[in-house]
């Protein structure tokens, strides 16, 4: 990627794909020759279906690579907004959805299309104080910041170093993720940052990125000059039911597959039903299904298949 962030990661939770073997009356069109053996546990890891199916990668990994980001019609004009507003210079850029909806992966995707030309400081984790968030974001920009200072000295660090940049040719950028966490304080303090500018332009482009709560918090009548700034705002909603199959076999598409597997149509609706067009669920509920799957070696999934890796999931016996 090239502008990369610096020394923040998110670690996911990993997913529950702990297959009981099937019990009670054998199902109509049962593929699988035997009943799963007990011990499906050994099976829990995504890889072991990868060469049953001929993917390259897990086609549902829920990291956010902005590889296999799904363009629909919203996170195109998600994209577009982000891209105007960083492009243009426009100061704030808000950015909002639900839990999961691909807004860290939308941004990835956005950072990959500026290039080399823009620096870039990515603050994955806000809750921290007002000093320490100065810190991170010399430290996402490649500044080694002092040991002890106070808040002026980081700004004054932070402004050198953004007046070398516009010297340079090169735009900075700010980006930060679960803004709602962010308490009024911070944010009146993130709103400071866009005064560091020059008689042309502002010197910092600021993305914050929440959920909705985030713009149930901006309307504190306490943060209304932040709110005055944001000129680019955008909420991401989630996939419905056509794009959910098209998001499906998108991602598919992208780790390698080579048509299988395939999933009915009742399947693709109860996952539909499940994950409510948001992606990291999409993304759950189809990685268990491969599993379920390749544990019965079959090549097409059923809605069966779907309601036993949603039992999985929410930790029910299937």
């Amino acid at each position: 990627m090239p502008a990369q962030s610096g020394g923040l990661h998110v670690v996911f939770d990993e997913l529950p794909c702990l297959f009981a073997p099937h019990r009670g009356k054998p199902i109509e069109s049962r593929r699988v020759r035997d009943a799963p053996p007990p011990g499906l546990h050994r099976y829990s890891d995504a890889g072991v279906y990868l060469d049953f199916y001929g993917f390259r990668e897990p086609p549902f990994s829920l990291t956010p690579d902005p590889r296999f980001l799904y363009l629909s019609e919203r996170h195109r004009e998600a994209l577009e907004h982000l891209l105007y507003g960083i492009r243009e210079r426009k100061g704030f850029i808000q950015i909002t959805g639900e839990v999961g909806a691909g807004k860290t992966t939308l941004c990835r995707a956005a950072l990959e299309r500026l290039g080399p030309a823009v620096r870039t400081a990515l603050i994955l984790n806000p809750v921290l104080s007002g000093p320490q968030l100065l810190r991170t974001i010399l430290t996402e920009l490649g500044i080694e910041p002092p040991g002890r200072a106070d808040r002026a000295a980081y700004l004054a660090l932070l402004n050198e170093f953004l007046l070398a940049q516009v010297a340079g040719g090169h735009d900075v950028v700010l980006i930060i993720d679960e803004a709602q966490d962010l308490p009024a304080e911070l944010l009146e303090q993130v709103r400071l940052l866009s005064n560091l500018e020059t008689d042309r332009q502002k010197l910092i482009q600021i993305v914050l990125i929440g959920q909705p709560e985030l713009k149930r918090m901006l309307d504190d009548p306490r943060l209304r000059q932040l709110r005055q700034r944001i000129t680019v705002r955008f909420h991401l909603p989630p996939l419905d039911r056509a794009e959910t199959e098209l998001y499906v076999n998108w991602r598919m598409q992208v780790a390698g597959g080579n048509g299988r597997p395939t999933f009915s149509p009742w399947a693709l609706r109860r996952i539909f039903r499940y994950a409510g067009g948001i992606p990291r669920l999409i993304n759950a509920v189809c990685d268990t299904t491969l599993l379920a799957g390749y544990v019965e070696s079959v090549d097409h999934l059923t809605g069966r298949h779907v309601g036993r890796a949603i039992a999985e999931l929410e930790g029910r016996p299937s």
